[in-house]
Formats: C-alpha cells, sequence, structure tokens
C-alpha cells in the first residue's frame, strides 16, 4: 500500500496505465471472440433447424403393403435430402383418412403424397389449400382424381403397347376375354376396343358381382376366347381364386395374362407390369416441379415405363413360340 502524500515518480506513473491499456485490449478482444462466438452458434442453429429450400411432406398410404412401401422408397430415396416426411398409414380405413387429412390441413406440410385409390380420395375430398400428388391409382379417372390442386402419376400401362407385344408373341390372337365386377372396375374403354380391332382383336366380357358368381362365368368364357386377361379386381381375383383361374384356363389350353411379375412365375404366360419403385420415382419428378412453382393444374400423370415378363415353360406347354425380338423385351424370363 502507498503511503498517503508518498510522491509517485513520473516511471512508476507511466508503467501503472501501460499495464491498464494491456487489461483493456485483452478484455476487447475476448468480448469480439465470445460475440463471434455466439453468431456462429446461433447461425449454426438456425441451418440446422431450417435449410434453405426445404420443403415437409405428409404421406398417406392406402395400407402396409409391399407396392406401397416400394412406391414410398423409390419416392423418398429421389427428393432432396433436407426434405422431411411425416407418414400416414390409413390401414385399409377411408373414415382413418379422412381423421388424418383434418391433421395435415393443420400442419405445415407443402405437399402431399397419397400412395392408393383410399389415399388419393381422403386426401381429393378433404385438403384442398395443399398439392396433392397421387400415386399407385389404377383407375384415375373412376375415382376422379381432378381438381385444382391434384396431380399423378398413373399405375396404368397404355393398351396398346400391350395388344403390340400379344400380337407379336400369338399371331393367331384373335379374342380376348376377361371378367369384371362394375361395382369395382370398369370395362376396357373404347379407345381400347379400337386399339384392339385394329389388330384384329375382339374383348369378350362377363359380368360377375360375387366370387361365388365366378367359377361359372369363368367356364363360359374360357369356351369363347384365345387368351384370359386378369384384371385387378377384387371380386374376381383373390389369393384363393387365382389358383383356380390359372388351372381351369390350363385346362382348356388357354393362356393368361396378368399384371404382376408373379403370375408369371406361378405359370401365367404373360404379365405387364410397372415397378412400384419407378411409380415412386416419377412421383418425386412431380413433387419436385410443383415444389419449384410449377402450377399443379398444368402438371400431367406421368406414365411409368412399361416391364413384361415371359414364361418360357407355360410358353411351350401351350406350343406357343417365343420370337426372340419378344423376348428382347422382356424383363424377366422364366
Amino acid at each position: 500500500m502507498i503511503a498517503p502524500h508518498t510522491i509517485l515518480s513520473p516511471q512508476w506513473e507511466i508503467s501503472r496505465l501501460q499495464g491498464r491499456s494491456h487489461v483493456l485490449r485483452l478484455s476487447t478482444i475476448q468480448l469480439t471472440r465470445f460475440s463471434l462466438a455466439c453468431l456462429l452458434a446461433g447461425l449454426s442453429v438456425a441451418l440446422s433447424v431450417a435449410p434453405l429450400n426445404a420443403h415437409e411432406v405428409a404421406i398417406m398410404k392406402s395400407a402396409n403393403i409391399a407396392p406401397y412401401n416400394q412406391a414410398i422408397s423409390g419416392f423418398k430415396s429421389s427428393m432432396p435430402s433436407e426434405t422431411t416426411f411425416v407418414e400416414y398409414d390409413l390401414k385399409g380405413d377411408p373414415d382413418a383418412g379422412r381423421k388424418y387429412a383434418s391433421k395435415i390441413r393443420a400442419s405445415g406440410a407443402d405437399l402431399v403424397l397419397a400412395v392408393g385409390s383410399k389415399a388419393a380420395i381422403a386426401a381429393r375430398l378433404e385438403i384442398l389449400d395443399i398439392p396433392i400428388v397421387y400415386s399407385m391409382v389404377l383407375h384415375p379417372a373412376k375415382y376422379d382424381l381432378r381438381a385444382p390442386n391434384i396431380a399423378g402419376v398413373s399405375s396404368s400401362i397404355p393398351i396398346g403397347q400391350q395388344l403390340s407385344h400379344l400380337r407379336a408373341l400369338m399371331p393367331n390372337l384373335k379374342r380376348i376375354g376377361y371378367l369384371y365386377d362394375p361395382d369395382k372396375t370398369p370395362p376396357f374403354s373404347n379407345d381400347a376396343t379400337n386399339q384392339a380391332r385394329q389388330l384384329g382383336i375382339t374383348f369378350i366380357d362377363r359380368q360377375v358381382r360375387t366370387e361365388e358368381q365366378v367359377p361359372t362365368a369363368l367356364r363360359e368364357l374360357l369356351s369363347e376366347v384365345d387368351a384370359l386377361w386378369l384384371t385387378s379386381d377384387s371380386t374376381v381375383l383373390t389369393q384363393e381364386s387365382f389358383s383356380f383361374l390359372l388351372s381351369a384356363a390350363f385346362e382348356r389350353r388357354v393362356p393368361v395374362i396378368g399384371f404382376d411379375p408373379e403370375f408369371v412365375r406361378k405359370g401365367a404366360l404373360i404379365s405387364f407390369w410397372v415397378d412400384s419403385t419407378d411409380v415412386g420415382r416419377g412421383a418425386a419428378h412431380l413433387a419436385q416441379t410443383i415444389l419449384a412453382g410449377s402450377p399443379v393444374s398444368s402438371s400431367k400423370a406421368l406414365l411409368p415405363k412399361q416391364r413384361m415378363s415371359l414364361n418360357q415353360g407355360t410358353a411351350e406347354y401351350l406350343g406357343i413360340t417365343i420370337p426372340p425380338s419378344v423376348l428382347r423385351l422382356a424383363d424377366e424370363v422364366r
């Protein structure tokens, strides 16, 4: 401690002032470093919470089945990495679709992916102000999936392509038969009928209203046709009825045309199908176009790539020679 009235030397005073200046400089540097650290931390949190151009997509699927899950997987893998997804499973219940649609309306979703017809119908009826992309819907026109905020990826294949391949595979093909329940599946369109007629092919159909009517209608139909075309009609085609349909056609030596590669693996001659993952990728392309600012109403339904499976063993049994040109087009040959 310095005693009162002590006279300080000029050198001591200069040293004291220099020390205070040094401390002041250190405090300023530390404060600046602290401020920068806070700023960087704030920016990091902001960027992690809301990445630039990030979008939230709500996914509604009609049921938890493999084709729908494959489509969703293809969709997710083709969307930007910063996209977030919230999924809802209707489990086949349309009432659940309405409940989930209400949740989505109240959320911050930028777009809805509806997978399957039940999800697509619920989205169309309940969601009016969020863009909707539907997928894995075989007959979009039947469900009237038209609105200013809806676009989609069709799971149907242009029938003209299929008929051309069938004509190349079976040059003598003249009559194709199919069963359908008019309450569930529309008949082939006039356009399809006209395209078939141009190739010299006629469609012959039988209507059924219950599963019990299928055996009788099938036997009548098989006596009149050169091939049996299976449709995705839940009255006609079930896990139990497929074996019966196939064996009855085999007895008559009538080739079966399917819409899933699994049918060919079980004995159908040919199947035309679309890959569910491809459908999901197409839906992602459409979604990104809409999220980038394109009007939903001008976004057309995309058509996925057609795929084809053939069963050579069935062809040999039926006395059908598969031309090399058709074999080259096949995605799978059994």
